[in-house]
């Protein structure tokens, strides 16, 4: 008998050891996010556990912009984060040695004003002699200075563009009349309008399917680090799916991060000015480079290419195809991915 319990007791014993050694055996990543439901993707994989499934232990940690959430990257304080294209761009322009590895969000950026004011900002040859409020290193800041250097305005001296660290600080500046209109991010231009304030124009507005928030990290960590980083990216492509076929949990996960109504939510996520997708989007990034330094934005005469990692997302795609071979998102993801991207342009407003 006591050798039955004996027998019992160890195997007992074994089988916590079992778990315990699984636990530890999850790899760990500190991810930065920013306060917007475009980071959707990433709230998603950690609260139904795809991140786990794939071997990590994922800690997520807000910022209040791009150029904080960068920095901690660029210092070792953050493995990955999700800001931007132009902050990155603009970090990489300046020596820090980023790899661009996949997708969060495109569009997603929007113009407010106050009614009365709204519709001078229609046309963009109204902005000369304005101030305009924009949060540092966005995104959507460089898509409007973009089409105002293509319109012919030089935003350095026709303009004025004053820069706050938040999108709450651009919002509440243009409800005070600090500045005549302000650029902003998803969910704060919803949160704008029923505040009293007006949407003037959306970021697709003016530059069609355009690149938001990508994956960054430092190339020594993407290099010691490939295979963790090829879960991440099958992490996140479950969570793709999960977004498309789930909408009611998706909005109801998101509201867990980004406090506001969830009918608004459900607005700004599935409404139609915010593209979700892992894909790293290589060419529109490409364009966007180019943007930057045509609109004297960067200076740069390097190439951007080198700093943009296709393979993790293409691997990735692979293996779920392999595990799922009747599952037709993957392979539509895959065409997609292989076709390219549509070439980005201007609309002349």
């Amino acid at each position: 008998m006591k050798r039955i319990v004996t027998i019992i007791l160890s195997l007992a014993l074994l089988a916590l050891g079992g778990v315990t050694a699984g636990a530890a055996e999850l790899h760990k990543f500190k991810v930065g996010h920013l306060p917007t439901s475009g980071h959707l993707l990433y709230f998603v994989a950690k609260e139904k556990g795809f991140f786990q499934q794939e071997g990590l232990d994922v800690e997520l940690f807000r910022f209040t912009n791009s150029g904080e959430g960068l920095t901690a990257i660029k210092s070792g304080k953050l493995d990955i984060g999700s800001f931007g294209t132009s902050a990155p761009l603009a970090f990489i322009a300046n020596g820090a040695d980023f790899t661009i590895f996949g997708g969060q969000m495109g569009e997603g950026h929007a113009l407010i004003a106050k009614p009365e004011n709204a519709a001078r900002f229609k046309d963009l040859k109204n902005y000369r002699g304005a101030t305009i409020g924009a949060i540092r290193l966005a995104t959507g800041d460089v898509v409007f200075r973009a089409a105002l250097h293509q319109a012919g305005l030089d935003w350095r001296k026709d303009l004025t563009i004053k820069e706050f660290d938040s999108p709450a600080a651009v919002q509440e500046a243009v409800k005070k009349g600090a500045v005549d209109a302000g650029l902003t991010w998803i969910p704060y231009y919803t949160m704008a309008e029923k505040q009293g304030l007006a949407v003037v124009k959306y970021s697709g507005d003016v530059i069609k399917s355009h690149t938001c928030c990508r994956q960054v990290a430092l190339t020594s960590t993407v290099k010691a680090r490939q295979a963790d980083f090829e879960k991440f990216m099958v992490a996140l492509l479950k969570a793709y799916r999960f977004y498309q076929g789930n909408h009611k949990e998706t909005v109801d996960i998101v509201a867990k991060y980004v406090q506001i109504d969830k009918a608004d939510l459900n607005k700004d996520i599935y409404g139609g000015h915010l593209l979700v997708s892992p894909d790293p989007h290589k060419e529109s990034v490409v364009q966007f480079w180019d943007f930057m330094k045509k609109a004297d934005y960067i200076k740069s005469r390097d190439a951007i290419e080198p700093h943009i990692n296709t393979a993790l997302y293409a691997q990735a795609l692979t293996n779920l195809s392999r595990r799922e071979p009747k599952e037709k998102l993957w392979a539509s993801l895959d065409r997609d991915f292989r076709d390219g991207d549509p070439t980005l342009h201007i609309k002349k407003h």
